[in-house]
């Protein structure tokens, strides 16, 4: 599966491991996780992440 990079802070979504602490399930492609998630080091939004090359 395909991580994603926030723009502005650098943390990984990484959806083997989720982001448990917000909610969002081990396993979970990034396209499904909630529009309203938030990073979770700068609470920038999901639009402020691009895929990682």
């Amino acid at each position: 599966m395909q991580k994603y990079e926030c723009v502005i802070c650098g943390y990984v979504y990484d959806p083997v491991e989720g982001d448990p602490d917000n909610g969002v399930n081990p396993g979970t492609a990034f396209e499904d996780i909630p529009e309203d998630w938030v990073c979770p080091l700068c609470g920038a939004s999901k639009s402020d992440f691009q895929p990682v090359e």
